[in-house]
């Protein structure tokens, strides 16, 4: 068995909405039925018996390929790992043996490293001696790099909240910089920090000398305390304060080097060396009473936990040692962030606090006993936490949410102490002792006793009001043909209406009318750089399948989805998409990913495009030139929306409600009459019609739509050649030359004359296809080769081409030359006055830039 071309599918793709890694999968003849390979089953479930049953994708018609066996085997090792996956898929290829093996995964590096490890699996299961697999190694490492990649729980949960609300997430680094919604209606968060939080705060709130300077001037109850310089210092600062004191860093977090209720000058020595592996060094007075964790998002508490110090209790048995050892063996304390607790660790403080209460590691405490191994009860050193909500004093919440404001915090961390958070702190000579920017969340989730709150729901309800999805109008286009011309149309009718557009097509990448990107930008990486530009109020996004196939969509959903045509297709054959149904089931991948409130706009003058209606979750708009097309009719009989041409016009109709567009003010279509050009309007007509546009606007944009070279490069730019017609277009596939030959012939013309090559990556008959049709309109035809020849051999582009000339009806010439601009320089040396030449570019800006320059040289006068 040969894997190759393993691939992740990072957004909606072919084969689901889920994330998944595709592969190549190649199996020699005896791997197509593991019942031909010898006790294959009996060893594999020796090596994995918890692997579940083993099955093809569609039984009973497929056998049970070793390609199959892959595909349960890379879901099973995650699902044992705990990864939330359940989808896979195995789909024969034309190729006899080889296979597309497509499994969910939710964090990449985790399903890659799972295709990997069920290769080395089944290799062993398939050997003929016994050779061994650690699969619980296997599922550990996965496991632990799961741990590793994931997003933490603090971010984790805020993420999930903002899924819950359909607000899309992208994460920005391997990290925990997450944004949160697109373009200029993005929020982004680092852990539990969203950046509303100014620099400032978060400085002040890492200095806790600072911090509580500010907050005992607005009225917020402190301990005592000041900066140290040294041991020596800090014991003199000890005795000022008066014993029992607490010694930490003066800029720290998650109570590293904090070390409470000091009584002795020895337990200050450590401390101090504690804290000072940190940074600066304060002191300041021990407050009695248990640690109270407040989180406070925006202007209330919205969680709060009690948090008590590491400890076990004795039980006249064991060693305290082995009392932390039985503890820590709980699954549900790791070493990092990702499990809900901490495993107590043995150092210096542990061991000084041992001393205080008279102990040792190896002491046998008696029953009941409880030995405390640190006096800060962060949860990071091991603590415990215990909700007290419900039971937060409305006094103490108001001095919590004082502190943060006076720091500048929108979410925040509010440390407490004192002997109850039933009465106001006033009253107990409790106090703030830290306020802390990226507060963890953890112990507010899970913790270790009371209910879990939702503090990634108020996190997300702070940073987005009710209704609000972060989202902005979202345009994809797709089909065969127009793709570019629609999606610049909608742009430009979208700028009409004041929004910064967004935009990616085969030219490049747009914001805001400034090209920022250049080459065929339609695929997913261009479209998530768009939708992560701050500037951008809308994005209109051509999708075409190359991106597609490669790495699936570049956002989950859409608010429109515009299916130009599919035709009779392009680029068929390559990456297994073999027929026209095929590409038809890739293209409507953006059609079944519409939003429920969005719209498809779909052509119903298609039969392929017509039908992915019923795969649309959303509303259908249709569109056709024919008023009485019966898919169209259909439609309208049942009050939905169409757009169709009606004589002069294009005519707009939901229900009873009707406007109409005269083509005469549409300058793209030649006051009607092109054909292909009216398509792309009503389709760009429909996108813009469902993102919310008003109807002057629409009417507007058409009008001051220009179809240059400037504004849509190579999509049938028409300009004037010492009183000739040249036409520049970008068609490359016989769709393409039927909807030219009928647009030219609407044009009047002496004689017609055509520049045309062909991009290897085509089949021979579509080659062919494409001088035939050209063949029966074209008095002349100038064939030049490619630039790019994509596998071919040297000349067969032009036999292709040469072949599917012979018996041309018009065609009376046909010359044959080397080179793109020499063969555009020997076309336009032909023409004369009233003649027309189609110029069929291959590389678009410099054929454009080489006809613009020699336009410019025709019409200069003569010196």
């Amino acid at each position: 068995m040969d894997v190759s071309r393993i691939r992740p599918l990072r957004g909606p793709n072919l084969w689901s909405r889920h994330t998944c890694i595709e592969a190549i999968v190649a199996c020699e003849p005896h791997e197509l039925d593991i019942e031909t390979l010898p006790d294959f089953e009996r060893r594999l479930r020796e090596l994995f018996p918890t692997i579940g049953a083993l099955k093809p994708s569609n039984p009973p018609q497929e056998r049970l390929s070793l390609a199959h066996v892959l595909e349960d085997t890379v879901l099973a090792l995650q699902a044992q790992a705990g990864c939330p996956v359940s989808f896979s898929r195995t789909a024969a290829t034309l190729e006899p043996g080889v296979f597309q093996v497509v499994a969910q995964y939710s964090e990449e590096a985790v399903g890659k490293l799972a295709f990997s490890l069920a290769r080395e699996l089944l290799a062993a299961a398939a050997a003929s001696e016994t050779t061994p697999f650690d699969v619980e190694g296997a599922i550990a490492r996965l496991r632990a790099l799961d741990e590793d990649v994931r997003l933490g729980p603090s971010t984790g949960c805020i993420v999930d909240a903002a899924v819950a609300r359909n607000i899309p997430y992208r994460r920005l680094t391997s990290g925990s910089l997450v944004q949160l919604g697109w373009g200029s209606r993005q929020r982004r968060i680092w852990a539990a920090e969203v950046d509303s939080t100014s620099a400032v705060s978060e400085s002040i709130a890492q200095d806790k000398d600072l911090t509580k300077a500010l907050l005992a001037a607005a009225g917020v109850p402190v301990p005592e305390g000041r900066p140290v310089t040294d041991v020596e210092d800090a014991w003199a600062a000890a005795l000022e304060i008066g014993l029992p004191v607490v010694v930490k860093p003066q800029d720290g977090n998650q109570g590293k080097g904090v070390a409470v209720n000091i009584v002795s000058r020895e337990h200050l020595e450590l401390g101090y060396r504690a804290a000072a592996e940190i940074g600066d060094v304060m002191v300041e007075k021990f407050l009695p009473g248990s640690d109270y964790r407040l989180l406070v998002v925006g202007d209330k508490v919205v969680a709060a936990s009690r948090r008590d110090p590491p400890h076990v209790l004795g039980d006249g048995e064991h060693t305290v040692r082995e009392l932390v050892d039985l503890v820590n063996a709980d699954p549900k304390r790791g070493d990092g962030h990702a499990t809900s607790l901490t495993k107590i660790r043995f150092d210096d403080i542990a061991l000084a606090r041992l001393d205080v209460q008279g102990l040792t590691p190896e002491s046998v405490p008696e029953i009941g006993r409880r030995v405390v191994l640190r006096n800060n009860a962060n949860l990071s050193t091991g603590g415990t936490a215990t909700d007290v909500t419900d039971d937060l004093h409305p006094d103490v919440a108001a001095r919590a949410v004082a502190a943060a404001q006076t720091v500048g915090l929108d979410i925040c961390g509010v440390d407490v102490v004192c002997e109850t958070v039933h009465v106001p702190l006033e009253k107990q000579h409790g106090g703030v002792v830290e306020v802390n920017a990226a507060p963890g969340l953890r112990m507010h989730l899970s913790p270790s006793y009371g209910k879990g709150r939702p503090v990634g729901e108020a996190v997300i309800a702070h940073m987005f009001e009710p209704g609000d999805d972060g989202r902005i109008p979202l345009v994809a286009v797709t089909g065969t043909n127009g793709k570019t011309t629609t999606t610049r149309l909608i742009a430009h009718l979208m700028a009409t209406n004041g929004m910064r557009v967004g935009m990616t097509n085969t030219d490049g990448v747009y914001v805001d009318g400034r090209q920022i990107d250049s080459g065929d930008c339609s695929g997913p990486k261009s479209a998530r750089n768009v939708l992560l530009h701050p500037d951008v109020d809308a994005a209109v996004l051509e999708t075409a399948r190359g991106g597609m196939l490669r790495e699936g969509l570049g956002f989950d959903q859409c608010q429109v989805a515009v299916v130009t045509n599919v035709g009779a297709g392009d680029h068929l054959g390559l990456n297994y998409i073999t027929t026209v149904e095929d590409l038809a089931v890739l293209k409507r991948v953006i059609v079944m990913n519409v939003a429920p409130t969005g719209y498809a706009v779909l052509n119903a003058a298609d039969p392929i495009v017509a039908a992915m209606a019923a795969k649309c979750p959303g509303g259908v708009v249709f569109f056709a030139q024919d008023h009485d097309h019966p898919v169209l009719a259909a439609h309208r009989v049942q009050g939905k929306r169409t757009i169709c041409v009606e004589g002069d016009r294009i005519l707009v109709t939901e229900g009873s409600w009707r406007v109409a567009i005269p083509l005469q003010g549409v300058p793209i279509t030649r006051g009607g009459t092109i054909g292909f050009q009216k398509d792309n309007v009503m389709a760009a007509i429909g996108a813009a019609w469902c993102a919310g546009l008003d109807w002057d606007t629409i009417a507007r944009g058409l009008a001051s739509f220009s179809n240059d070279a400037d504004n849509a490069p190579g999509r049938f730019n028409v300009m004037d050649y010492r009183g000739a017609t040249v036409i520049a277009d970008y068609g490359h596939n016989p769709d393409a030359m039927r909807a030219l030959v009928e647009a030219v012939n609407a044009m009047p013309a002496r004689r017609r004359s055509v520049v045309i090559s062909g991009a290897g990556d085509r089949r021979d008959e579509d080659i062919r296809e494409q001088t035939t049709i050209l063949g029966k309109a074209f008095d002349d035809v100038l064939l030049f080769q490619d630039a790019c020849q994509r596998g071919r051999e040297d000349g067969e582009v032009l036999r292709l081409l040469r072949e599917g000339l012979s018996g041309a009806s018009r065609t009376q010439e046909v010359m044959e030359i080397r080179g793109e601009f020499v063969a555009i320089d020997a076309a336009l040396e032909r023409l004369k006055p009233g003649d027309l030449c189609l110029v069929l570019v291959d590389q678009v800006e410099e054929a454009l830039a080489h006809l613009a320059k020699r336009i410019r040289e025709a019409a200069a006068p003569a010196v």
